[in-house]
C-alpha cells in the first residue's frame, strides 16, 4: 500500500517512545510534503546524532571526539557533589534551574517495579569506584535526584544503604514534585525549590 521508503520509515519510527504507527505515518507524510532542502537538513541533523556517545565517567552524552562530557570537564563544578538521575532529560531539567553546581551519574531508565537491572547495578558500582579513586573514598554529598515514584523511593533507599560510608550526606529532592511525577516534566521553579529543599 505504501511506497517502500515510507513503510520502512513507519516501521522505524513506530518504535520511538510516544510514537505508534499512526503518528509515524502522519510524520512520514508531513516530511514528504516538505521541500528537499528542509528534508536534507533534517536528515543531516539525525545523522549527526551518530557523532555522540556516552561519557565514561557519568554516562551523559558527549561528542565522540571528546574524552569526557562538558559537565565532567567543567572546573567550576564541585566533583564531590554528585546527583544520581535516571535519564539525560533529568540533567537538562536540573540544569535549567541554575541551582545545581555539582556533577552527575545517569543511572538509566528505571522500570516501574521489580528490582534494579544489571545496567543500574553496574553504574552504581562505577560510581563507588569513582568516589574511591577520584575523591579519596568520600563524596561531600550524593543527591538521589530520582522521580518521586514508588520505585524511585525504593532505589533511593538502596542508594542510602550502599553509599552510607562513601558520602558525608545523602539527600533527595524536596517534595515540591508531586508523588508519581517525573522530573523531566517539572517546571523550573518547582524543580529549583526541590533542589534547595533536598533532605
Amino acid at each position: 500500500m505504501f511506497p517502500e521508503p515510507i513503510r520502512k520509515f513507519i516501521e522505524s519510527f513506530s518504535r520511538l517512545p510516544s510514537f505508534g504507527p499512526r503518528m509515524a505515518t502522519r510524520l512520514a507524510f508531513y516530511l514528504v510534503s516538505l521541500d528537499k532542502g528542509t528534508r536534507a537538513s533534517l536528515a543531516n541533523a539525525l545523522a549527526n546524532l551518530n557523532t555522540l556517545d556516552r561519557c565514561p565517567r557519568c554516562f551523559f552524552l558527549k561528542n565522540e571526539a571528546n574524552q569526557l562530557c562538558d559537565i565532567c570537564t567543567d572546573r567550576a563544578r564541585d566533583p564531590r557533589i554528585i546527583a544520581i538521575v535516571e535519564k539525560e532529560m533529568d540533567i537538562i531539567s536540573l540544569e535549567k534551574t541554575g541551582k545545581y553546581k555539582g556533577q552527575y551519574l545517569v543511572l538509566g531508565e528505571l522500570p516501574e517495579k521489580g528490582t534494579l537491572e544489571s545496567v543500574h547495578k553496574l553504574r552504581l558500582e562505577h560510581l563507588k569506584n569513582r568516589i574511591t579513586h577520584e575523591l579519596g573514598g568520600k563524596a561531600k554529598e550524593i543527591v538521589a535526584a530520582l522521580s518521586p515514584t514508588t520505585f524511585g523511593d525504593f532505589v533511593t533507599s538502596i542508594i542510602r544503604q550502599d553509599f552510607k560510608d562513601l558520602s558525608e550526606r545523602i539527600t533527595r529532592l524536596g517534595r515540591g514534585i508531586p508523588t508519581g511525577g517525573e522530573i523531566e516534566f517539572a517546571d523550573e521553579d518547582t524543580l529549583g525549590s526541590a533542589l534547595e529543599r533536598r533532605v
